[in-house]
């Protein structure tokens, strides 16, 4: 893996000293917009035909003094995602109904091959300077954007000479004061430029106590997919780049993060009937804690004016290992290791990624108007699942190739009010698995090794339009895909006559997204609302044994939503603002070509509303309120097992600025100490174990400063 990735590195840099092509430069004034940079090309963000929200450092800030958690400030932005379950593990925590991409500038975090669901946490976000978001179906950056993109765009070195130095400090209570329910969190990020070279360098630690519910319970730990409370994390960060010239820019970044648990808490089960959660008591756990330990290597590299555009590509590789606590799950026994039937096992996902993608842009084609975006991309992805305590294989060690150029061409017409866009990605793509024997509980049975393989062109086709200044509507159609979750289906594997080759359920996931829309900025309101459509005719749907342990069902999958986002500058110093999202979503249960039961929790969100009102009081004195709504919802499955009882959260935060010197934070979540239960709890799993109840009252005061 190291020697594709040098030798990747070597083609890159090579790339990036080309001989530059002649250019005219273009005149005239030019005004600040929003380049999306997950969309590898150069349209504006209110010119995609599709929703787009930006998340920028200033909005990162002020959800940090709330929740130390950037996928609660994602929720907050956009309606369309799950509630957060405040675990490590954010299964169930769908958007738009499907899986959404999570990237680290551009590389890709997730682990479709055997979806453990942590690809949420693996960076600080100290580091992070912005937070894009693509909805809906897409293959911008290849496989895994059913649900859309998000990408972490990590902080920009400083265009001034010399170094700056950002930090920060904060400790949460919760509304007890317990001890062992407060939480450290420090950051500090150097920032350097010195002539063509710069420099980001970060440090993030946060020792994470206990958290408490809304009766002063201490909250059970998920002592098997994992858990953020009663953990410690540690980042680091480094990026170097160097500019030799004002056209060319090569960048080498390295992140690290570590989560672990503790392990000081043991759960006492809970009664789903009685309405009584799972709790946490004082206890040592067997086993290894639940951990995240990932490493994200890129280098990229950009050169301006190469055949009268833009070329840049970059290099990346990824090692993800994610472990889970155990248990003496039934899924577990083999009466040739342990014949009592207790015997204690726990897993652990492993990931190796690395690839290649490149891109290029040019603007300046003899077509006026006229932009065309073209690469190349190539991805290897080997994973397997380990059951640590007996070194069983679970999952077998499975490779995924593909290789898939793309090309996108935008018009502007009509002086630069409509845009069109279209575009087609082919993809190559092959798996590859050797024999292997399921473990005991399962038959056990041989599996015969294969190497299936698919191809597919994917399109994308889109137009927006600006009827008159600040009114846009736009209208797009676009395919994404990703394979279904491959260890989940290997391991499940219980026909003796099975082999890799012919398993009808290792077929891709292709998802169909349908969208039409309206973005408006006039005065002091700016809004958008979105209908989308998404239909998969051979999808996934997570289905929970009685270990809680989830096998997929492939079946025919239709989502359809609605979302509004608006704000209103009430004064200069006063603005609300709200965002709503309302989903549906089915399967086709019995097979016959229509859909026709309720997708479950686990697959799909809530209705939600949030509202936010902001004030600047002084110019030094701020506060923000902010709710989320989460309304009921009821599933067609047998009774209301699984039927979910909404709530409301309210958080609150004030913020005082001393000028040259830093910011001073108080932020109170869920600031009326709602008693609830979370919402995959309710509906997304019927494990007794899992029935937990969401963080109490927490109060978080926090410093941050620049020198």
């Amino acid at each position: 893996m190291y020697r594709s990735f040098l030798l990747a590195s070597s083609v890159l840099g090579s790339l990036a000293i080309l001989p530059a092509a002649a250019q005219d430069e273009n005149s005239g004034d030019t005004e600040e917009v929003i380049i999306i940079e997950a969309t590898r090309s150069s349209t504006p963000a209110e010119a995609l035909p599709n929703a787009v929200s930006v998340i920028g450092r200033e909005d990162i800030e002020d959800q940090l003094a709330i929740s130390t958690s950037i996928l609660d400030a994602i929720g907050q932005v956009a309606p369309s995602t799950a509630p957060t379950r405040q675990k490590l593990s954010t299964a169930g925590e769908s958007f738009r109904g499907r899986n959404p991409l999570y990237l680290i500038d551009g590389v890709p975090q997730s682990n479709p091959l055997r979806n453990g669901s942590r690809d949420g946490f693996t960076l600080d976000p100290a580091v992070i300077e912005r937070v894009e978001i693509l909805y809906g179906a897409n293959a911008i950056q290849g496989i895994g954007a059913t649900g859309g993109l998000i990408n972490y765009v990590t902080v920009a070195p400083t265009r001034e000479e010399g170094w700056q130095v950002r930090y920060e400090a904060g400790i949460t209570v919760a509304d007890g004061l317990e001890d062992d329910g407060t939480s450290y969190r420090g950051a500090a990020t150097a920032l350097g430029r010195f002539g063509d070279f710069d420099i980001v360098a970060s440090a993030a630690v946060e020792d994470r106590g206990i958290f408490y519910d809304g009766e002063g319970r201490r909250i059970g730990v998920d002592t098997t997919q994992g858990d953020i409370q009663d953990s410690q994390s540690l980042n680091l960060f480094g990026k170097v780049g160097w500019e030799p010239d004002d056209k060319t820019r090569l960048q080498l970044m390295i992140n690290t993060f570590d989560l672990e648990g503790n392990g000081d808490y043991v759960e006492v089960v809970g009664d789903r009937d009685a309405g009584i959660p799972t709790i946490s008591v004082k206890g040592t756990y067997p086993g290894i804690p639940a951990t995240n330990d990932v490493m994200t290597i890129s280098f990229d590299a950009s050169r301006e004016e190469v055949f009268g555009g833009t070329l840049s590509g970059q290099v990346f590789m990824q090692d993800f290992e994610a472990v889970f606590g155990g248990g003496s799950f039934a899924t577990f026994q083999d009466p040739d290791i342990d014949p009592s039937g207790t015997l204690f096992d726990q897993s652990a996902n492993n990931s190796e990624k690395h690839g290649f993608k490149t891109t290029w842009v040019n603007d300046s084609l003899p077509v006026d108007g006229m932009t065309v975006t073209a690469g190349f991309d190539w991805l290897k992805d080997k994973t397997f699942q380990e059951l640590v305590q007996t070194g069983r294989l679970w999952v077998p060690e499975t490779e995924f190739t593909s290789t898939s150029p793309f090309i996108q061409l935008s018009q502007t017409l009509l002086d630069e009010r409509l845009l069109v866009s279209g575009g087609l990605r082919y993809i190559d793509a092959e798996l590859s698995t050797d024999t292997f024997t399921t473990l005991y509980s399962y038959g056990p049975v041989t599996v015969d090794g294969g190497t299936p393989s698919f191809s597919d062109t994917l399109g994308n086709i889109g137009a927006s339009y600006e009827v008159i200044d600040g009114l846009t509507f736009y209208g797009s159609y676009a395919e994404g895909f990703t394979m279904p979750d491959v260890g989940r289906v290997l391991r499940g594997v219980t026909d003796p006559d099975a082999d890799v080759d012919t398993l009808l359920n290792l077929q891709p996931i292709v998802a169909d997204n349908l969208e039409v829309g309206v973005k408006f900025e006039q005065g002091r309101f700016s809004g958008d609302a979105a209908w989308f459509r998404s239909e998969s005719d051979f999808g996934q749907r997570l289905v929970a044994n009685a270990d809680g342990i989830f096998a997929v069902a492939r079946e025919q999958t239709e989502i359809e939503g609605i979302e509004l986002r608006g704000r209103f500058q009430v004064t200069e110093a006063v603005a609300v603002g709200a965002n709503y999202a309302n989903l549906d979503g089915q399967f086709d249960s019995d097979d016959d070509g229509s859909v026709d039961s309720d997708l479950p929790g686990a697959n799909i969100s809530p209705n939600r509303l949030n509202t936010y009102i902001e004030a600047s009081l002084t110019p030094a004195l701020s506060l923000r309120g902010q709710s989320s709504t989460y309304f009921d919802r009821d599933f067609d499955d047998a009774g209301d097992a699984t039927d979910f009882d909404g709530y409301t959260l309210v958080d609150v935060l004030a913020s005082y600025r001393i000028a040259d010197k830093g910011r001073l934070d108080l932020g109170v979540q869920n600031l009326l100490n709602e008693d609830y239960i979370h919402y995959y709890s309710q509906s997304g799993t019927t494990t007794e174990a899992r029935y937990f109840s969401g963080r109490g009252r927490a109060m978080t005061l926090r410093w941050t400063g620049a020198f």
